[in-house]
């Protein structure tokens, strides 16, 4: 790929250069509540940093609080969709700042969240491709954490339904994908098949399954890598969970051989 503001960022949010990418999100402060203490927080983003996260995810105002020094070794994504645990509905994600305001702030890429299935659908897939017209005229990347959610989702879990949804990134103009593992685990091969974008399965809810087993299964299927937000903010050590999931995303870890070579089609 030819040298582009874009080309550049989307290399600095694999740190190996693999194509495989280990996100934190932390833009919980804003759905639930705090994600630490504001003593705390730079010193999460320093242990998620110091763990060998690829990037971490926050929203424009947090991501003012991070120290410049930390982000020469971890990537930048500001997240511009909120929503609340308060509100009648839940799902309705509204943009809430834009790519400028990542790109003044430095950001390595940006992220969109969307809920197919959800009452504001119609709004939410608007926000993502009004936001993929800025990304590339700023060279912006953009991530899409879509999932099937909603009312008129009976199983979100369903592989059928879940490669619908990445494909639907895949034609707004998103760069990467981000989603559910789907169910039973073998069936996301499926998915990854229909995908011509990277995709990143979300890990950070469910702890019913080991979280280190649930990275393994996701590499070993072909997924790009893993978004873990709570199950590393809210451990007593983030940087041991996060060095451990790095391993097992960049080098094999845990697994029984690497995992996959993934590459970003059509970008990397």
């Amino acid at each position: 790929m030819p040298l582009t503001g874009k080309s550049v960022r989307l290399a600095r949010l694999s740190r190996p250069g693999d194509g495989r990418f280990l996100f934190v999100p932390l833009d919980h402060s804003v759905s639930d509540g705090p994600v630490a203490t504001a003593a705390d927080f730079g010193d999460l983003v320093r242990s998620i940093a110091d763990g060998g996260a690829d990037g971490v995810v926050v929203h424009k105002g947090r991501a003012r609080m991070i120290e410049p020094a930390l982000l020469t070794r971890c990537s930048l994504l500001v997240h511009l969709s909120a929503s609340t645990a308060h509100a009648p509905d839940v799902d309705a994600k509204v943009l809430v700042g834009d790519v400028e305001d990542a790109v003044r702030l430095g950001a390595d890429a940006v992220s969109v969240h969307v809920n197919i299935g959800s009452d504001t659908e119609a709004e939410q897939l608007a926000d993502l491709g009004a936001v993929a017209g800025a990304c590339d005229r700023f060279g912006m990347p953009l991530m899409a954490m879509i999932y099937p959610r909603g009312p008129r989702v009976a199983d979100p879990t369903d592989p059928t339904l879940i490669a619908h949804v990445v494909n639907i990134a895949a034609d707004l103009g998103v760069d990467i994908v981000k989603t559910v593992l789907a169910a039973p685990d073998e069936r996301m091969a499926e998915v990854i098949a229909s995908s011509p974008l990277p995709v990143v399965v979300a890990g950070g809810g469910s702890t019913d399954r080991d979280l280190f087993e649930f990275a393994v299964t996701a590499m070993d299927l072909g997924c790009a890598g893993l978004a873990v937000g709570r199950r590393v903010f809210t451990d007593p050590e983030p940087e041991k969970t996060v060095r451990e999931l790095s391993s097992i995303i960049h080098r094999g870890g845990l697994a029984t051989g690497p995992a996959p070579q993934t590459e970003m089609a059509g970008v990397l």
